[in-house]
Protein backbone atom coordinates (compact mmCIF):
# COMPACT_ATOMS: atom_id res chain seq x y z
CA UNK A 1 0.00 0.00 0.00
CA UNK A 2 1.39 3.38 -0.97
CA UNK A 3 0.39 6.76 -0.28
CA UNK A 4 1.73 10.12 -1.06
CA UNK A 5 3.21 11.94 1.04
CA UNK A 6 4.12 16.01 0.29
CA UNK A 7 7.84 17.58 1.46
CA UNK A 8 8.96 20.96 0.70
CA UNK A 9 12.09 23.08 1.22
CA UNK A 10 14.85 23.77 -0.70
CA UNK A 11 16.28 20.46 -2.20
CA UNK A 12 13.61 18.42 -1.21
CA UNK A 13 13.62 17.16 -5.17
CA UNK A 14 15.90 15.22 -7.06
CA UNK A 15 18.74 16.89 -8.02
CA UNK A 16 18.67 19.23 -11.21
CA UNK A 17 14.86 17.95 -11.83
CA UNK A 18 13.64 21.71 -12.04
CA UNK A 19 16.62 24.19 -11.80
CA UNK A 20 15.53 27.26 -10.12
CA UNK A 21 12.37 25.94 -8.51
CA UNK A 22 13.95 23.63 -5.84
CA UNK A 23 11.43 25.32 -3.03
CA UNK A 24 8.07 23.68 -5.06
CA UNK A 25 6.80 20.69 -2.73
CA UNK A 26 7.42 17.70 -4.66
CA UNK A 27 5.28 14.38 -4.12
CA UNK A 28 7.42 11.08 -2.84
CA UNK A 29 5.51 7.76 -2.78
CA UNK A 30 5.98 6.34 0.94
CA UNK A 31 5.00 2.72 2.15
CA UNK A 32 2.43 3.34 4.64
CA UNK A 33 1.84 0.65 7.17
CA UNK A 34 -1.68 -0.77 8.05
CA UNK A 35 -1.67 1.14 11.34
CA UNK A 36 0.46 2.70 13.70
CA UNK A 37 1.91 -0.42 16.33
CA UNK A 38 1.97 1.88 19.24
CA UNK A 39 -2.41 1.36 18.99
CA UNK A 40 -1.98 -2.36 19.29
CA UNK A 41 -4.48 -3.93 21.46
CA UNK A 42 -5.80 -0.33 22.66
CA UNK A 43 -9.64 0.75 22.55
CA UNK A 44 -11.45 2.22 19.31
CA UNK A 45 -14.00 4.54 19.48
CA UNK A 46 -16.87 5.65 16.90
CA UNK A 47 -16.89 8.97 17.25
CA UNK A 48 -19.02 11.84 14.87
CA UNK A 49 -19.24 15.06 16.87
CA UNK A 50 -23.33 13.98 18.49
CA UNK A 51 -23.77 13.85 21.79
CA UNK A 52 -23.97 10.17 22.03
CA UNK A 53 -20.63 10.00 20.73
CA UNK A 54 -19.05 12.24 23.05
CA UNK A 55 -20.60 10.38 25.89
CA UNK A 56 -19.04 6.98 24.05
CA UNK A 57 -15.36 9.05 23.77
CA UNK A 58 -15.55 10.44 27.34
CA UNK A 59 -15.87 6.30 28.61
CA UNK A 60 -13.33 4.98 25.98
CA UNK A 61 -10.79 7.81 27.12
CA UNK A 62 -11.32 6.67 30.56
CA UNK A 63 -11.33 3.01 29.69
CA UNK A 64 -7.84 4.12 27.65
CA UNK A 65 -6.38 5.77 30.79
CA UNK A 66 -7.05 2.99 33.62
CA UNK A 67 -5.76 0.65 30.74
CA UNK A 68 -2.52 2.12 29.71
CA UNK A 69 -3.57 1.88 26.08
CA UNK A 70 -3.48 3.62 23.02
CA UNK A 71 -7.13 5.35 22.00
CA UNK A 72 -8.46 4.81 17.93
CA UNK A 73 -11.10 7.28 17.71
CA UNK A 74 -12.93 6.90 14.49
CA UNK A 75 -14.57 8.56 12.30
CA UNK A 76 -16.63 7.07 9.16
CA UNK A 77 -17.35 9.88 6.12
CA UNK A 78 -20.92 9.94 4.37
CA UNK A 79 -21.23 8.34 0.90
CA UNK A 80 -24.06 9.14 -1.14
CA UNK A 81 -25.36 7.59 -4.16
CA UNK A 82 -24.63 8.89 -7.40
CA UNK A 83 -28.65 8.95 -8.13
CA UNK A 84 -28.35 12.17 -5.76
CA UNK A 85 -26.22 14.30 -7.78
CA UNK A 86 -26.47 12.80 -11.17
CA UNK A 87 -30.53 12.07 -11.41
CA UNK A 88 -29.97 8.71 -12.85
CA UNK A 89 -29.81 4.97 -12.17
CA UNK A 90 -26.65 3.36 -11.06
CA UNK A 91 -26.24 2.41 -7.67
CA UNK A 92 -22.93 3.85 -7.32
CA UNK A 93 -21.71 5.61 -4.37
CA UNK A 94 -19.54 8.80 -4.32
CA UNK A 95 -17.09 9.70 -1.86
CA UNK A 96 -17.49 12.89 -1.14
CA UNK A 97 -14.65 15.25 0.82
CA UNK A 98 -15.68 15.46 4.58
CA UNK A 99 -14.39 18.33 6.00
CA UNK A 100 -16.30 17.24 9.32
CA UNK A 101 -12.86 14.75 9.49
CA UNK A 102 -10.56 18.40 9.86
CA UNK A 103 -13.22 20.45 12.26
CA UNK A 104 -12.90 17.06 14.60
CA UNK A 105 -9.29 16.50 14.52
CA UNK A 106 -9.38 19.97 15.33
CA UNK A 107 -11.68 19.71 18.37
CA UNK A 108 -9.92 16.60 19.65
CA UNK A 109 -6.70 18.02 19.48
CA UNK A 110 -7.57 21.21 21.57
CA UNK A 111 -9.93 18.97 23.94
CA UNK A 112 -7.87 18.74 27.46
CA UNK A 113 -9.49 15.22 28.20
CA UNK A 114 -7.42 13.42 25.84
CA UNK A 115 -3.93 14.91 27.83
CA UNK A 116 -1.95 12.02 29.03
CA UNK A 117 -4.00 9.69 26.57
CA UNK A 118 -2.29 8.63 23.19
CA UNK A 119 -4.82 8.97 20.32
CA UNK A 120 -4.73 8.60 16.54
CA UNK A 121 -8.14 10.14 14.43
CA UNK A 122 -8.76 7.35 11.67
CA UNK A 123 -11.03 8.54 9.13
CA UNK A 124 -13.40 6.04 6.64
CA UNK A 125 -15.54 5.67 4.39
CA UNK A 126 -19.00 3.69 3.82
CA UNK A 127 -20.94 2.06 5.92
CA UNK A 128 -20.29 3.07 9.90
CA UNK A 129 -20.57 -0.16 10.92
CA UNK A 130 -18.19 -2.40 9.13
CA UNK A 131 -15.72 0.80 8.93
CA UNK A 132 -15.11 0.52 12.84
CA UNK A 133 -15.69 -3.13 12.76
CA UNK A 134 -12.54 -3.00 10.04
CA UNK A 135 -10.58 -0.77 12.16
CA UNK A 136 -10.96 -3.10 15.64
CA UNK A 137 -9.78 -5.68 13.68
CA UNK A 138 -6.74 -3.64 11.74
CA UNK A 139 -5.57 -2.74 15.10
CA UNK A 140 -6.99 -5.82 17.28
CA UNK A 141 -8.39 -3.70 19.75
CA UNK A 142 -9.62 -5.00 22.89
CA UNK A 143 -12.85 -2.91 22.99
CA UNK A 144 -14.85 -1.18 20.49
CA UNK A 145 -17.07 1.58 22.15
CA UNK A 146 -20.18 3.53 20.37
CA UNK A 147 -22.90 5.74 21.38
CA UNK A 148 -26.35 4.40 21.11
CA UNK A 149 -28.32 5.60 18.68
CA UNK A 150 -31.55 7.32 19.25
CA UNK A 151 -34.29 8.39 16.85
CA UNK A 152 -36.37 6.48 14.19
CA UNK A 153 -33.82 5.83 11.41
CA UNK A 154 -32.25 3.60 14.34
CA UNK A 155 -35.37 1.81 15.06
CA UNK A 156 -36.53 1.40 10.68
CA UNK A 157 -32.75 0.05 10.06
CA UNK A 158 -31.32 -1.24 13.00
CA UNK A 159 -29.09 0.83 15.18
CA UNK A 160 -24.78 1.06 14.62
CA UNK A 161 -24.65 -0.09 17.98
CA UNK A 162 -27.07 -2.81 17.61
CA UNK A 163 -25.78 -3.98 14.49
CA UNK A 164 -21.99 -3.80 15.39
CA UNK A 165 -22.60 -6.13 18.82
CA UNK A 166 -24.05 -8.41 16.76
CA UNK A 167 -21.32 -8.57 14.12
CA UNK A 168 -18.19 -7.80 15.85
CA UNK A 169 -15.86 -10.40 16.62
CA UNK A 170 -14.27 -8.21 19.85
CA UNK A 171 -16.54 -6.84 23.15
CA UNK A 172 -18.82 -4.06 21.88
CA UNK A 173 -19.19 -1.70 24.72
CA UNK A 174 -22.63 0.80 24.03
CA UNK A 175 -23.32 4.15 25.80
CA UNK A 176 -26.20 5.34 26.51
Amino acid sequence: MTDGMITGGAGSGPAGSRPGRSDEPTVQQQAVPACDPAFQHGVVVGFDGSLSSERALAYAVGMARRSRCGLVIVHVANRLPATVWAGCEPPVFVDMPDHRTELLGLELACADYLAGVPWILVERGGDICHEIEEVGREYAADAIVVGSTHGLLGKLFGSVSGRLARRANRPVIVIP
